[in-house]
């Protein structure tokens, strides 16, 4: 898949909505990028755009939006609730798809250089393309903010990584660096701005000073007035929602406002969020409140709910979740987004790949589907009402197992194709064989991988489904029965697979270890579909 790199910049314009949509065509414009999101806001006076692209193609898209507003800011005018210092305040470049973090920071650095030339404007570094430890974080370059910089830029401690080290009034100075997905993240309260800037301080990471640490980690926090809302907020950047997830800020200023007697009225999400920030609060919220969800629709509707992220405007998840909108603009979705009878017809076709792996993938997805079904069948009924909590355990796996199993039919078919391109790779020279021999014996590693991946994931649903053969509804006995073949045959598919591609590796090691793991799993396949049919036949209606 193509190399996919996010770039968010942050310019000093909420209100002017000409700035705004010039420079968001700037973005558009620009080959190979795509605009995903455009979020302004009057009270801080600043607008954060969100675009896709190659690491070249959004180097491109940074740059036209930075002339534009060139043309268009003057920071000498500007005033807002956000901390800033520069036309363009910050523009961070965050790995996607395919991308390294490294490749980001050569795309900060890239960007940086030339806006500086281009502009003659003062550019500093932060995040993973610092040069300096005391850079890495957004906060501590921005101290002080624009009005600060004549002063700042004076000292040698302080000169800019690229560009002159003088104050230009109309821009004032440019962050660029690479992260992580950052959550712009904001909390409700109806109160003064300074009882939400106490709470900000109690729960972000910097807390008050060294002496007075936040709860949080990772996350940055402010507290401001929206007076167009006639309410407070304490907005939050989370720098690393695996380390602190987005319900986490949520319930803890939660927490803090109920001890000051204080009401939180919803909360709201500032450009983009990944999926699993989401799915993550929706686990959290399912698991406190012992509910019982399966779709991610549902789930993703779960947290609008329980975080109140409609508060202030609609929250719509296609437009709002990055790879949804990621999806939505890719021309070619994929094995899985053809009708059944087009991607029959492209296994039928003269084409190595999609072959016995997708193949293999698409029955283990079945297998594991009707498994789901049947759960479902068994489940919420007045008839079943005592199978219940049995139901509620058994079905998880099935459904999880399915939509992963959907997604190693494309997964196999790439990684097939990896091997396919290395074998057109240059021979010519003995250098140009050697990394030809070893970018094939990757790929065929990479094509051992997924098969071998699918043994392993249909493995743990055997004593899933055959504590629902003992309990399930009786009508469904042939969809289970169905079911436990379709596992087994998945299994039997990637067998043969693992096995095909094992003979051309010249690692005997891991040819010996793969094929001893295949070859058990097989046989556990083959047992557990055995003993479910066996089950099943013991059960009478």
């Amino acid at each position: 898949m193509a190399k996919l790199v996010e770039c968010v910049p942050n310019f000093s314009e909420g209100n002017n909505k000409e700035v705004i949509d010039a420079v968001a065509q700037a973005i558009s414009q620009t080959p190979g990028c795509v605009l995903l999101d455009v979020d302004a806001g009057a009270s801080t006076n600043r607008t954060v755009y969100t675009f896709v692209g190659s690491p070249e193609a959004v180097v491109e898209g940074a740059l036209s939006a930075a002339r534009v507003a060139g043309q268009l800011i003057d920071m000498s005018r500007h005033s807002g609730e956000h901390p800033r210092m520069g036309a363009l305040d910050v523009c961070p470049f965050v790995p996607v798809r395919n991308v390294s973090m490294e490749e980001c920071v050569t795309c900060a650095h890239i960007f940086g250089q030339r806006l500086a030339a281009e502009l003659g404007v003062p550019v500093y570094l932060y995040g993973a393309a610092a040069r300096h430890e005391s850079r890495k974080a957004l906060p501590s370059i921005r101290a002080g903010e624009y009005e600060a910089l004549p002063e700042k830029l004076a000292k040698p401690e302080w000169a800019p990584d690229f560009g002159p080290p003088t104050f230009v009034p109309r821009w004032g100075a440019t962050v660029t660096g690479a992260r992580t997905f950052l959550i712009a993240y904001n909390i409700n309260l109806l109160c003064t701005k300074e009882l939400a800037h106490r709470i900000a301080l109690n729960i972000r990471e910097q807390g008050r000073g060294p002496d007075q640490p936040g709860r949080l980690k990772k996350v940055q926090g402010i507290g401001w007035y929206l007076e167009e809302e006639n309410m407070a907020q304490v907005s939050t950047n989370l720098l690393d929602f695996e380390t602190t997830p987005l319900h986490t800020v949520y319930e803890e200023i939660c927490r803090d406002a109920q001890e000051l007697n204080l009401p939180v009225v919803g909360s709201q999400l500032v450009g983009l969020i990944p999926k699993k920030a989401m799915l993550d609060a929706a686990e959290f919220y399912i698991k406190k409140e012992k509910l019982f969800i399966l779709e991610e629709e549902q789930k993703i509707r779960l947290v609008v709910n329980r975080l109140g992220l409609d508060s202030l405007s609609p929250f719509h998840p296609r437009d709002r979740i990055i790879e949804y909108l990621v999806e939505a603009g890719e021309v070619d979705g994929g094995l899985v987004a053809k009708p059944l009878g087009a991607f029959v017809r492209a296994v039928g076709a003269r084409s190595a790949a999609p072959g016995g792996g997708s193949v293999s993938a698409a029955a283990g997805a079945l297998g594991a589907a009707l498994g789901s079904m049947v759960g479902l069948m068994s489940y919420g009924k007045r008839q079943f009402e005592d199978l219940d909590p049995i139901m509620r355990k058994l079905i998880p796996p099935f459904h999880q197992a399915m939509e992963e199993l959907v997604a190693m039919v494309d997964a196999d078919s790439h990684a097939f194709s990896s091997y396919m391109e290395a074998m057109k790779l240059p021979k010519n020279t003995p250098e140009e064989r050697e990394r030809r021999t070893a970018a094939m014996q990757q790929g065929l590693k990479a094509a051992v991988g997924v098969p071998y991946g699918l043994a392993e994931k249909v493995s743990g649903l055997w004593p899933a489904l055959k504590e629902l053969a003992r309990h399930c509804n009786l009508a469904c006995k042939s969809d289970i029965q169905v079911g436990a073949k379709m596992l087994e045959a998945a299994v039997f598919g990637a067998y043969f697979n693992v096995m095909i591609n094992l003979k051309d590796i010249t690692d005997e090691k891991f040819k010996l270890v793969m094929s001893q793991k295949v070859s058990g799993l097989l046989e556990e396949a083959k047992q557990g579909s055995a003993v479910v049919l066996a089950l099943l036949d013991k059960r009478v209606a």
